[in-house]
């Protein structure tokens, strides 16, 4: 195990924002996590375990203790014995995800085609249940192999265990801070279809006669996520964000009645989408835009990508209280005018 210190964090996020870590371990192996864990337990220092850096906000104070980067490698694929008719991918936490989609198209696997262009690594999907353009990664999700912090054993954790829910898992809610993801197991289905069910998906293949194949829709789902400047394009200003910056708001029936009053007494119509309507949920974008923050937003260092309404963009130089005042500006205005209060979808690390 290699141990650095006072290691600067804004180079390791999609955002590029961030101070030093006290102390920082890079961990190839489970061995190596396992080490690291006991060195910071040994000098009772506090934990966090760091991915790919996307959907990522590090105050600008650092981190106080040991930021563990789990970088362990390697994706196996194998026929699924439990699950039939399916093939099984073992992919390490470290693994770049968006290789493993490519892996996996390329496999002519379905499952994961529409979660193309996503950053961040393996480890990272089953915590925050990443999902984009109709589908999401509890879909497929075999098992989780995990180092349970509490017994200090490593297990192997069923997709019923996890409790996946909209951007949700124990991993970031009752369990948070318990479990290092080490390896995830996918079951895709071999020679499937892609899943063409998105607005946005559905517009781009419009017209065509002929059902797009995985490699199709995986570089469909690319160019949209980067006509919206959601795919991690060097020099690009528009990509140096920490992905989407809110959550789409789930509502009840009264507050979705309430939100469509409001609505009309302005003049608007609350968009129905159908991927979004069959769990009650409301276009954050679309509550951002409507409160007077257009994209483009801004003129400082920190403002709303020219692309898409929900990224909060570095634009050089910026720190993370710019990106929080931002952020409560946002939140104080769509609450003030929608009834409706928007949750942050990155993890906050330091504050």
């Amino acid at each position: 195990m290699l141990l650095l210190e006072n290691i600067p964090l804004a180079p390791l996020t999609t955002i590029k924002i961030g101070g030093p870590a006290k102390y920082f371990v890079e961990a190839g192996t489970v061995g190596e996590v396992q080490e690291a864990v006991t060195f910071a337990r040994s000098r009772d220092l506090p934990l966090f375990v760091l991915g790919g850096g996307s959907n990522l906000l590090v105050a600008d104070a650092g981190w106080p203790g040991l930021v563990l980067k789990v970088s362990v490698q390697g994706i196996d694929q194998r026929s699924g014995h439990d699950e039939v008719g399916k093939t099984l991918f073992d992919a390490g936490a470290g693994e770049s995800w968006d290789k493993f989609v490519s892996n996996a198209v390329m496999a002519r696997c379905a499952g994961v085609e529409c979660l193309s262009g996503i950053p961040g690594s393996v480890g990272g999907t089953p915590v925050q249940n990443v999902g984009a353009y109709g589908q999401e990664v509890s879909e497929t999700i075999a098992a989780v192999q995990v180092l349970d912090l509490q017994y200090n054993q490593v297990r192997e954790l069923c997709p019923e265990a996890c409790e996946f829910s909209y951007r949700a898992s124990i991993f970031n809610t009752t369990e948070r801070g318990r479990f290092i993801v080490l390896r995830v197991t996918y079951a895709l289905t071999p020679g499937g279809s892609p899943r063409i069910t998105y607005t946005d998906l559905k517009r781009h293949f419009e017209g065509r006669e002929t059902q797009p194949n995985l490699a199709e829709t995986r570089e469909a789902v690319r160019h949209i996520r980067a006509r919206k400047g959601m795919l991690i394009t060097p020099g690009d200003a528009d990509s140096q964000s920490a992905g989407s910056f809110f959550k789409n708001p789930v509502l009840s029936a009264e507050q979705h009645e309430d939100l469509k009053q409001r609505a009309a007494a302005r003049g608007f119509t609350v968009p129905n989408y159908p991927a979004l309507e069959t769990r009650k949920k409301i276009s954050a974008a679309w509550l951002v835009e409507r409160s007077g923050f257009a994209k483009g937003f801004g003129s400082g260092p920190v403002g709303i990508s020219s692309k898409h309404a929900l990224a909060i963009i570095n634009r050089g130089g910026a720190t993370a209280a710019d990106v929080l005042a931002l952020k409560d500006q946002i939140q104080h205005r769509v609450e003030e005018i929608w009834g409706v209060r928007l949750e942050p979808e990155p993890v906050m690390v330091g504050f």
